[in-house]
């Protein structure tokens, strides 16, 4: 398993020749720092790489570099788990039956991270809705969702829930023009009148999002098609935004 501090002092003091890349299996840019150390740009990259290392969390780098490694040892974790379960209810099996309590909304917080960190991002998501049944107004909830609607590319819901954190107190800017899970909301089209907006969206922006929110959550595709429509007319969506949505729809 790779050490972020290993490879911090690799890419500082070997950074030249790329033996930090060469360490975090990345061959390719490994051989072409090699190639052109000469020109002194592998060192200065190097130089940067060290600075980012150091400073990065050891989950974000676990999460970028030992992808592998984090997998096996929740897999490993999780058998263990299920393993002592299986062990306490055959010692236990003789005493009355405990009644089961509904699940916190923390608990659904940590349950959904987890997934979240095992790329089972539409598992964290349901976690995630459930938490918030039971607590609307938690800011990390939502920020986690927006997260994870940006990621499965669920452009509405994703503005919507970041939307809600910012205006429940969530400040933290630079995470999101930063955040790798939200790339993809930061590319579309509303995402730039999002920002001058300080991450909020416009009051009749914000109407649209949610209504073909509530849309999309209407199980009768003649109503969705019909209130679409409807949106349409009202002067609320462009006829390009009616295409898309539609094929969402159809698609679906």
């Amino acid at each position: 398993m790779r050490d972020k501090n290993i490879a911090g002092v690799l890419a500082l003091f070997f950074g030249w020749i790329g033996l930090h890349r060469f360490y975090l299996r990345q061959t390719a840019l490994g051989v072409l720092s090699i190639v052109f150390f000469w020109t002194g740009i592998p060192a200065l990259i190097g130089f940067i790489d060290a600075l980012v290392f150091f400073t990065m969390d050891k989950d974000e780098f676990d999460i970028k570099y030992n992808k592998d490694f984090v997998k096996v040892i929740r897999s490993d974790r999780r058998k263990y788990r299920a393993a002592s379960r299986e062990s306490t209810y055959q010692e236990s099996a003789p005493s009355s039956k405990k009644r089961e309590r509904p699940p916190r909304a923390s608990a659904l917080k940590s349950s959904g991270i987890e997934k979240f960190k095992d790329y089972d991002y539409q598992g964290a998501i349901e976690d995630f809705q459930k938490g918030l049944e039971l607590s609307p107004d938690d800011v990390t909830l939502h920020f986690n969702l927006a997260c994870s609607y940006s990621l499965t590319e669920q452009t509405e819901k994703s503005f919507y829930h970041l939307d809600r954190a910012v205006t429940l107190g969530f400040n933290d800017y630079n995470r999101i023009k930063t955040h790798d899970a939200l790339a993809f909301l930061r590319i579309q089209p509303d995402f730039e009148a999002f920002e001058k907006n300080n991450y909020r969206l416009s009051p009749n922006l914000k109407a649209v999002k949610e209504e073909v929110l509530d849309l999309n959550e209407t199980g009768d595709l003649l109503e969705q098609l019909k209130r679409l429509g409807e949106l349409r007319e009202r002067g609320l969506l462009s006829d390009e935004e009616f295409i898309k949505e539609k094929k969402k729809l159809l698609n679906t």
